[in-house]
């Protein structure tokens, strides 16, 4: 037992010497772990904007385009700043950064809609914010629902059918959505809580894989092992490594989902105590995930280079902007992979949504069936890796 504690605490503190000396891991854990936060919340601290100028061009100049265009000006996403005679026009205007949007209503359009066919209306969206394009888009739609309301509303008086007998034919029961645990409809507030996450997960496999694939460039023999440790056991590695990076990204997890939700007034309506829970295997998975994969590492970029362009799969794998439900079967199994999954799910249900680990029993699980998983397989994977070195240097 002594001889284990002693193996384990030389491990931890090799481990942990090791990440100090070297700066790149250093990079990824603590710089990108503070600075990604703080830039993402940076980007989005405004959630929604308001009053965005936009040009329209209307070729109807009927009643109806002018009872649109009125409308569309009367919400509060968009304000109608140029009236343009046609599209040069408010492409010149566009181009210059004077609107960040046309919106335009063809010539038929009246025409169309008293022969009761179907009427087109055309945005054009500045894509330089998301925010712009999120803004017209919702000002347009609120205002075409409005409009679709009226206009049955004015096909039933014209067939006979008036009053309120009309207004329930096409309502019978008013209602009005509203988002919930996002009211204002933030874009930060719904993007960001599953980047906190994925930030995480992310240095910390890129971290990992960045010091396997430099102990097998610098090692004798290119394990991951040193040479005295090698005989007297993997599994005190694995957890010696394991037990480094969790004593080292507990501060940096606080702060990610502690801090940071609180200071950018993002949605932390969770239990300071149930967060902490779920974040215990969260964390012993994606590291028992990184420890697995990071055996397979030759060298210090394969990791950062081969599995970057995997974030923004495994942000949409994890279902926070697609219903789980309507994914299909393969992508669902594919996403029980990655403890990025579980993790934000979970966590926005604790946080966003204020739910005990009763309520998010499921991610709880499956987390910590991850954890074991992936602490065999790690341990699998290296005790091989270190049998193929062994007969190859014996050869």
């Amino acid at each position: 037992m002594k001889t284990g504690l002693s193996d384990l605490y030389w491990v931890i503190k090799n481990e942990v010497r090791h990440i100090f000396r070297d700066r790149g891991v250093m990079l990824i854990f603590f710089v990108a772990g503070i600075a990604y936060p703080l830039l993402y919340n940076g980007i989005y601290k405004n959630e929604s904007v308001y009053e965005i100028p936009i040009a329209v061009v209307d070729q109807s100049s009927s009643l109806q385009s002018r009872e649109f265009l009125k409308k569309l000006n009367a919400t509060q996403e968009v304000r109608i700043s140029n009236r343009c005679l046609n599209m040069e026009e408010a492409k010149a205007l566009f181009m210059d950064g004077k609107v960040h949007g046309i919106v335009f209503i063809p010539s038929d359009y009246h025409i169309k809609l008293a022969r009761m066919e179907q009427a087109t209306i055309s945005i054009f969206n500045d894509m330089s914010s998301f925010l712009y394009y999120k803004g017209l888009m919702m000002a347009t739609n609120y205002t075409m629902l409005d409009e679709l309301r009226q206009i049955q509303i004015n096909r039933y008086n014209a067939a006979g059918i008036g009053g309120e007998q009309a207004e329930q034919l096409v309502e019978a029961i008013p209602g009005n959505d509203v988002a919930l645990y996002n009211p204002g409809g933030g874009f930060a507030s719904f993007l960001l809580p599953a980047m906190l996450i994925l930030i995480i997960h992310q240095t910390l496999f890129f971290g990992i894989g960045m010091m396997a694939g430099t102990a097998r460039e610098e090692s004798r023999t290119h394990s991951q092992i040193p040479d005295h440790m090698q005989d007297r056991g993997i599994y005190k590695v694995v957890f010696g490594r394991a037990i480094a990076y969790f004593l080292l990204y507990i501060p940096i997890t606080a702060y990610i989902v502690g801090f940071i939700p609180k200071f950018f007034n993002l949605p932390h309506i969770g239990n300071i105590w149930t967060l902490s829970g779920f974040m215990i295997p969260f964390l012993l998975a994606a590291i028992f995930f990184s420890m697995t994969l990071s055996v397979f590492v030759k060298n210090r970029e394969t990791g950062l280079i081969t599995f970057l362009f995997f974030t923004i799969i495994l942000l949409f794998l994890s279902g926070f902007s697609w219903p789980r439900q309507n994914m299909p079967e393969i992508w669902k199994w594919i996403s029980y992979l990655f403890p990025s999954t579980h993790g934000i799910q979970g966590y926005i249900k604790i946080n966003s949504s204020g739910a005990t680990l009763s309520q998010v029993r499921f991610e709880y699980v499956q987390l910590w069936l991850q954890a074991v998983l992936y602490l065999l397989a790690s341990t699998i994977s290296l005790s091989l890796v270190v049998k193929k070195e062994k007969t190859t240097t014996q050869r």
